[in-house]
C-alpha cells in the first residue's frame, strides 16, 4: 500500500501526461507511485492529436509503433473558409513512416500508456484524490485518500464516492498533472488566470465517407472558428466554435457522453443543427454524416499559470496551462513537460549527472506559453504574405498543431514569423 511503500516521486493525475511522466521515472529506476480520484482512463476527450515532437518522446519509449498502429497519420493542415482550402502548411514529407502527426482517441492512447507502465512495475492507484500538500525543505508531504463508493439514502438508494481511509506520507518530489482544476497547483498558491473570455465548441465525432487525404482543416470566418479532425475506422471530428455561446455553470468531465450538460439539452447538438453547421460553415464537406458516436459542448478558457511550480512541486500539462482545442498544444507540450520533469527530477536524485535546475524549467516554459498565447506578440507578416493569409494570421499561432521549435520551419512557405521571446 502506499504508506507501505513511499515513492521518490509522487505523480498526481493520471492522464497521457502524468502517464507518460510515470513511466519516465521508471524506466530510469526512479521508484514512482501515480494516484487519480477517477476510477479508469476517461471513455471520450477532446485531445485527439499527438504531435511530432511528443512521437519522438514516444519513440524513446518503445511506444512509437503501438501507437501509429492504432493512428491515423495526418501529413498537412488545410487553412480553409466557406469557398474551401486557401492555404496549406505541410507538416511531413508524406512518407507513411513519418507522419506529421496521428490523431488517436485519448482513451486508447491512455491505455497504451497505462500498460507500459504495468509492464514497468507500476499500477495507477485509481480511486485516490491527494487532498493537501505541504511542501518543505527536503519534501512533501502528502495526504491521501482512498474512496470507494457506499450506498446512500433509504426510500431511493444511490451510491456516491466517500473517502475509505486516509493516508499521509513524505516523498521528496512531486509531479502535478491533475488538470486544470489541479489540486497541486492549488496547494502551492501558484494563480491560474484567464487570458481571454471562454470559448464554446460544439464537438460532433461521426462516421463518414469523406476522403480526407491526410489532412487536418481549419476553417475560419469574421466569427469563429472551426477544426475537422479525420480519425481511424471511417470516423471524424468536427469542433465549431459557438460566437455568443453562454452554457450554466458546471465542470468539464471527460468521460461525459450524453447530450446534456447541467441539466440542460442543447438543440445546438441536434444532429440536423450539424448538417446546419457544414453547410454554413464548411460547403465543401461533401462527407455524409453517418453514425454520430459523441457530441458534446465543450467550454474551453485560455490560462496560464504564474508559475510551473516550486521547490520540489512542479507542474505539467493542463494543471499549468489550458489552450483552445483546435492545436492541441496543453496537451502535447505538456507531454514534453513531463519527460524534462522526469529527466530532471531523475538526475537530481541519484546526482549521476549534470542536469538544468528546476527553476530553469519554469523560466523556460513561461517563456514558451507566453509565446504561444500571444503575450509577446502576434505573427508577424512578410512582404510573400498571402492577403487571405494574412488576414486570419493573429488566429493561427494558437491553432497550429506543433511544438513552437517547429513553428518557424511550418510557417515559412507563408512568410509568417514568430515574434521574438523574451
Amino acid at each position: 500500500m502506499l504508506e507501505k511503500n513511499v515513492p521518490e516521486v509522487l505523480v498526481v493525475g493520471a492522464g497521457p501526461v502524468g502517464l507518460l511522466a510515470a513511466l519516465a521515472l521508471a524506466r530510469q529506476g526512479v521508484s514512482v507511485e501515480i494516484v487519480d480520484q477517477d476510477w479508469r482512463t476517461g471513455a471520450h476527450s477532446y485531445a485527439l492529436a499527438i504531435h511530432r515532437r511528443s512521437l519522438g518522446l514516444l519513440d524513446q519509449l518503445g511506444l512509437r509503433q503501438p501507437v501509429l498502429q492504432a493512428a491515423y497519420p495526418i501529413h498537412s493542415v488545410g487553412l480553409c473558409d466557406r469557398a474551401g482550402c486557401r492555404a496549406r502548411i505541410a507538416l511531413s514529407s508524406g512518407d507513411a513512416g513519418d507522419p506529421g502527426l496521428v490523431t488517436i482517441r485519448q482513451d486508447f492512447f491512455e491505455q497504451i500508456l497505462e500498460q507500459a507502465l504495468q509492464q514497468s512495475g507500476v499500477r495507477v492507484q485509481w480511486n485516490h484524490e491527494v487532498s493537501s500538500l505541504a511542501v518543505e525543505d527536503d519534501g512533501v508531504v502528502a495526504t491521501i485518500d482512498t474512496l470507494k463508493k457506499d450506498s446512500v439514502g433509504y426510500a431511493a438508494a444511490h451510491t456516491e464516492w466517500v473517502v475509505a481511509r486516509t493516508t499521509q506520507l513524505k516523498v521528496p518530489y512531486v509531479i502535478g498533472a491533475d488538470g486544470h482544476q489541479s489540486m497541486v497547483r492549488r496547494a502551492l498558491g501558484i494563480d491560474y488566470p484567464r487570458l481571454g473570455p471562454p470559448r464554446h465548441f460544439a464537438v460532433f465525432e461521426f462516421q463518414t465517407d469523406a476522403a480526407f487525404h491526410n489532412q487536418m482543416r481549419i476553417a475560419w470566418d469574421d466569427a469563429a472558428s472551426s477544426v475537422l479532425w479525420p480519425l481511424p475506422e471511417g470516423y471524424c471530428r468536427w469542433g465549431f466554435e459557438l460566437d455568443g455561446f453562454t452554457a450554466p455553470t458546471g465542470p468539464r468531465l471527460k468521460d461525459r457522453l450524453a447530450v446534456e450538460l447541467g441539466g440542460q439539452a442543447f438543440p445546438v447538438l441536434a444532429e440536423e443543427n450539424l448538417a446546419k453547421l457544414l453547410a454554413e460553415r464548411a460547403p465543401w464537406f461533401d462527407g455524409r454524416i453517418g453514425e454520430i458516436r459523441w457530441r458534446i459542448v465543450v467550454r474551453f478558457d485560455s490560462c496560464l499559470a504564474s508559475a510551473m511550480g516550486r521547490q520540489r512541486a512542479w507542474l505539467a500539462g493542463d494543471a499549468a496551462h489550458m489552450t483552445g482545442p483546435i492545436g492541441v498544444q496543453s496537451m502535447n507540450l505538456g507531454l514534453c513537460e513531463a519527460h524534462e520533469l522526469a529527466g530532471t527530477i531523475t538526475g537530481l536524485l541519484r546526482k549521476d549527472r549534470l542536469v538544468p535546475s528546476l527553476d530553469s524549467y519554469n523560466c523556460r516554459w513561461l517563456s514558451v506559453w507566453r509565446t504561444l498565447f500571444g503575450l509577446t506578440g502576434g505573427l508577424s507578416a512578410g512582404e510573400q504574405t498571402d492577403p487571405w493569409v494574412r488576414r486570419y494570421s493573429d488566429r493561427l499561432l494558437s491553432c497550429l498543431p506543433a511544438s513552437l521549435e517547429e513553428i518557424p520551419e511550418l510557417l515559412r512557405p507563408l512568410d509568417l514569423h514568430l515574434p521574438e521571446r523574451s
